[in-house]
């Protein structure tokens, strides 16, 4: 039970909640790790990051969540989130309508193609499979994705953290060609913005 003295806390705490879905195969494990350990490690606030997903390691229904604060958390799993990635239909159809109202929708329009009541959200579009189709293998799409979403949080996150945990989370030989397509997400969010 929290004491009162930790209720207070918990008010004054900044928290914010990213959820990441989408299938198997899209990366999506791969996007939570790096956005925690760029925040607890990288940034030194506090992070949680938790996976779901279904027995098929490609294909199958998947989800991945960070909650970051600059205080304590109690309650490490996302309610309402303040950014959703959706990678597929099936996941933005799942989860938008947890997404707060004026949050963050960062999608692939590749493969969601309906966003229901677009109004009630701030909705960015990266094409992550065909950029990173383009660079030669789709599993590139998660740094794209991540370049995409650092614009648009950066207050929160500094480019150079993120940039740090994407080295250290991904085979040292793929290092260069991650580093690549996170630029051109990064690239293509900040020419949509601008």
């Amino acid at each position: 039970m929290l004491e009162k003295e930790d209720i207070s806390k918990v008010s004054r705490s900044k928290r914010f909640e990213i959820r990441i879905a989408g299938f198997g195969g899209q990366g999506v494990v791969t996007i939570g790790r790096i956005l925690g350990e760029a925040f607890a490690i990288y940034e030194g606030k506090n992070s949680t990051n938790s996976q779901s997903y279904g027995p098929e390691s490609r294909g199958g229904a998947c989800k991945s969540e960070v909650v970051v604060s600059d205080g304590e958390i109690y309650y490490p799993n996302v309610r309402r989130p303040d950014v959703l990635i959706a990678l597929s239909q099936k996941a933005l159809d799942t989860y938008l309508p947890d997404l707060k109202e004026g949050g963050l929708l960062l999608i692939d329009p590749t493969s969601v193609k309906d966003i229901p009541f677009p109004d009630k959200y701030r909705i960015h579009k990266i094409a992550a499979m065909e950029i990173a189709h383009r660079m030669g293998s789709v599993k590139y799409q998660n740094s794209v994705a991540l370049g995409a979403l650092h614009p648009l949080i950066g207050d929160i996150l500094e480019e150079s953290s993120l940039r740090k945990a994407i080295a250290d989370s991904v085979p040292v030989e793929t290092v260069a060609v991650n580093m690549q397509a996170f630029d051109k997400g990064l690239d293509s969010a900040q020419r949509k913005s601008g």
